[in-house]
């Protein structure tokens, strides 16, 4: 078969693209990973079910945030419809190769009251979901919270600031150890609290959406950017460890599984060479990673942010200090970009201070690269492993979201995902062979979800959905069929090339085809 000038064209790209990233590893396959090692995708609740207003599930506080004209109008009401076509979406998780699919619960969908009695169309759902995963051999990561706790919990006590949260999250946690936990074998509490913290508490761009002026969006209304970042966190982590020894006490000698919490890590870099930006990455560090790793691993926060933060940082008692440290059996990582970082001390000075402020260092970040691409740096995320080797004792970590961001269009060559999952997978196996604990990657995203920045502006899956046609149908773009190609044991390499069909160019072609069958 003569080969088409758009597979020559993206062989070119990657040679190219793989000699400007500057891979540690330019050749691999799934076989140079240890025995053991999952590979997965992933999606959240909100983000993918849809079924928002039905079979009972009541409204999180990401719908009141949607809705609140977030994204310019869409929501997540519909969103792909994950609700109604999980059989469909479990068979294209079996074609393509998958270990594991990593998704969160609805706590609105399995509890709508908060607390109290559980739906059981909601129980059904999941136990479907995971029952049809587990008949295809695809383990279920399962997350317990991201971003989405029921509204009722919101308007009641304000969620996360009050510590009546730490029992409420414990009393649904087991309800889902109940249910579901003869067949998870990961669980996960609550996804990226470092960032839920800093941009829905103090900057407001993420639900439930709290800031307070001078700081975070203009359109907050609730909120004390300078002080519930810090009680929200400290609050999760509370939360998290009680969790956790439930868990422990009652259910994993008997269940098997493990459990943990998924933190977020920018990979950071100085502005300049100046001591001063050098010494602002240390900072950065450890008010973004820090913040929660250092009371997991070590009991309490880091120096640093007692100094800067001073009373406005809540205090771990003795109880609560030896309760939180120890409490994983492996850390989640999100990771998607490097960052720049300068200088910023001059902050501390202020008398308000949020967050940032309180860090002394300013985030230099291209807040375009959220629409049309984040750099490929795949040394970042080596360098964020070699961090976690070094500073906290080796954990096994999964790496449980990375990906590309394009704007959504209707084009299935998604070149940039490519060489992004090429390098940054060949990253992990390079800290692995230097002796990082990393036991899994998870892509970020099987599909094109309704994405916390940016709602359907933008995608991450390794399939497009159509939102266009009624049906919403899933579509592999050319990163669908290089992952493949991996999971089932394919050279990776800097000419590394799937053979696809010729109709993968656009959807417009795809609907033509569909309109035939």
């Amino acid at each position: 078969m003569e080969t088409c000038w758009w597979v020559l064209w993206w062989r070119l790209l990657v040679v190219l693209a793989v000699a400007d990233v500057g891979l540690a590893i330019d050749e691999y396959s799934r076989a140079d990973f240890p025995d053991g090692f999952i590979f997965g995708a992933g999606t959240s609740a909100y983000q993918v079910e849809g079924a928002a207003n039905q079979d009972g599930r009541s409204p999180s506080v990401w719908d009141t945030f949607a809705h609140g004209g977030y994204a310019g109008g869409p929501t997540g009401d519909i969103a792909v419809d994950q609700y109604h076509k999980y059989k469909e979406d479990v068979q294209l998780m079996a074609e393509m190769g998958l270990d594991a699919y990593r998704f969160s619960i609805s706590w609105s969908r399995l509890i709508p009251d908060g607390r109290g009695n559980v739906n059981p169309k909601g129980l059904e759902y999941y136990n479907n979901l995971i029952n049809e995963l587990i008949s295809h051999g695809i383990k279920p990561l399962v997350s317990l919270y991201n971003f989405d706790h029921p509204q009722v919990l919101e308007d009641e006590y304000g969620g996360w600031v009050s510590r009546k949260m730490v029992e409420d999250f414990k009393a649904y946690a087991e309800v889902c150890f109940k249910v579901f936990g003869d067949r998870v074998s990961h669980w996960t509490t609550v996804n990226e609290p470092n960032i839920l913290a800093h941009g829905s508490y103090d900057q407001g761009i993420s639900p439930p959406g709290h800031c307070s002026p001078p700081f975070g969006a203009a359109t907050c209304v609730h909120g004390n950017s300078t002080t519930e970042p810090y009680l929200v966190l400290h609050n999760i982590l509370l939360a998290h460890a009680s969790t956790v020894k439930l868990y422990r006490r009652n259910y994993q000698g008997k269940q098997h599984g493990l459990i943990g919490i998924t933190l977020y890590a920018f990979g950071f870099v100085p502005d300049t060479n100046l001591t001063a930006d050098v010494e602002a990455v240390q900072r950065a560090k450890a008010f973004y990673l820090g913040w929660a790793a250092d009371p997991l691993v070590l009991g309490d926060y880091p120096e640093i942010m007692k100094r800067n933060v001073g009373s406005r940082l809540p205090r771990f008692t003795t109880e609560e200090s030896e309760l939180v440290k120890g409490a994983f059996d492996f850390l989640g990582l999100i990771h998607y970009m490097q960052v720049s970082v300068k200088d910023n001390l001059s902050s501390l000075s202020l008398e308000l201070r949020d967050f940032n402020a309180d860090m002394g260092a300013q985030i230099m970040m291209d807040h375009d690269s959220y629409f049309t691409g984040f750099p490929v740096r795949p040394r970042a995320l080596q360098e964020i492993l070699e961090d976690f080797k070094q500073l906290y004792g080796n954990p096994p970590i999964y790496v449980l979201e990375n990906g590309q961001v394009n704007v959504r269009n209707t084009s299935l060559i998604d070149v940039a995902r490519v060489e992004y999952l090429q390098a940054y997978i060949g990253a992990v196996l390079t800290a692995i062979r230097n002796g990082c604990n990393v036991k899994g990657f998870s892509v970020w995203s099987l599909l094109d979800v309704f994405e916390l920045l940016g709602g359907f502006q933008t995608g991450f899956g390794l399939y497009y959905v159509d939102l266009d046609d009624p049906d919403l149908p899933r579509y592999p773009k050319l990163s669908a069929h290089w992952y493949s190609h991996f999971l089932k044991g394919g050279i990776i390499d800097s000419s590394a090339n799937v053979e696809l069909a010729s109709n993968l160019s656009s959807v417009t072609d795809l609907r033509s085809q569909r309109s035939s069958y």
